[in-house]
């Protein structure tokens, strides 16, 4: 649900974007330990604190080196870490559960970026939709490995998928801005903002953990060896990176406006849609404990969300003691 959603959206709605060269950043000078970082995605501003983060040096603070390798449409970060490519992978949910307790990885989260996935339901507000019910009667577009999770959130609101007409969704904005479908199901960081852009009308999104599919997105995941071996470098990683979070919040998108040179060249990207998708991003991420909390309450939301798609999940895949150090 969540791979597809958003990767697919960016290479067809934004128009065949290339992942932007790795760049060094400041944390090489003076770094003595290197850890490399796999993506989900490409450059974009979902990875902004990382940026910030390597820009300002607070890798560096920690003695580690970030080689940080973007993600794509055909990158798997799991894969990553099982190849040794990467210590650290940032990883969804539902993928990372399914390799730990369907295909035996032994992987550990130890962190989550996003509290909320962006996970949902996009819409015209001239649609009338302002809840799930609301789509009865619609015909919502819907990549077709979603259908199965997405009618598991409408089950759960109540609403009888029988009554909705699903079509494939190739990750065109075009459909729903003419009125051909009533929604889609996508990220809500970036197409809405396309979608009101090519419509020159106003969007509604309805985001899947806002009624009861809790989980999150961006995983921090590592080997069970690599947090074995690495448990001191993996704590100044986590305590650099917030920082650098910490910095991004404090004017959101307002570093990345200068980036289209460097981490975001090629990417697609307006100024406009980045400062849309930095603003926009910042209450899913964020956490009064701060950012990559995983408390007692989300976990047991996350899990109770995975069993709901049929991934029997259990406490084990989170460890939450390296955020107690920081």
């Amino acid at each position: 649900m969540t791979k597809l959603s958003r990767r697919a959206f960016t290479a067809s709605a934004l128009g065949g974007l290339a992942a932007a060269a790795v760049l060094p950043g400041r944390a090489a000078l003076g770094a003595t330990t290197k850890l490399t970082l796999q993506a989900i995605w490409i450059n974009d501003p979902e990875f902004n604190g990382y940026y910030i983060a390597m820009e300002e040096g607070f890798y560096a603070e920690e003695g580690l080196e970030i080689d940080y390798i973007p993600g794509g449409p055909d990158v798997i970060p799991q894969a990553s870490l099982l190849t040794g490519k990467a210590d650290v992978a940032l990883t969804s949910p539902l993928e990372t559960a399914e390799a730990i307790f369907e295909k035996g990885a032994r992987f550990k989260v130890i962190g989550a970026q996003f509290q909320k996935s962006p996970d949902s339901v996009i819409f015209l507000k001239e649609s009338g939709i302002t809840t799930l019910k609301d789509l009865e009667g619609k015909t919502i577009a819907c990549p077709p490995l979603n259908i199965g999770p997405f009618k598991i959130v409408l089950d759960l609101n109540n609403v009888d998928a029988d009554k909705i007409t699903f079509v494939p969704y190739t990750f065109d904005p075009t459909p729903l801005a003419l009125g051909q479908v009533d929604a889609v199901v996508d990220f809500m960081t970036s197409m809405p903002y396309v979608v009101a852009q090519a419509a020159q009308k106003e969007t509604g999104f309805i985001l899947f953990s806002d009624v009861g599919m809790v989980y999150g997105q961006d995983l921090v995941c590592v080997t069970e060896d690599t947090l074995a071996a690495r448990r001191d470098d993996l704590v100044g990683f986590l305590r650099a990176s917030r920082k650098g979070w910490v910095e991004e919040f404090k004017a959101p998108g307002k570093a990345a406006l200068g980036w289209e040179d460097s981490w975001f060249k090629g990417n697609g990207y307006t100024p406009d849609m980045t400062q849309f998708h930095s603003n926009i991003q910042v209450g899913l991420i964020d956490h009064p404990d701060g950012v990559y909390s995983m408390d007692d309450v989300w976990i047991e939301q996350t899990l109770a969300s995975l069993n709901n798609v049929g991934i029997p999940a259990t406490k084990d895949m989170f460890d939450t003691s390296l955020l107690a150090e920081i």
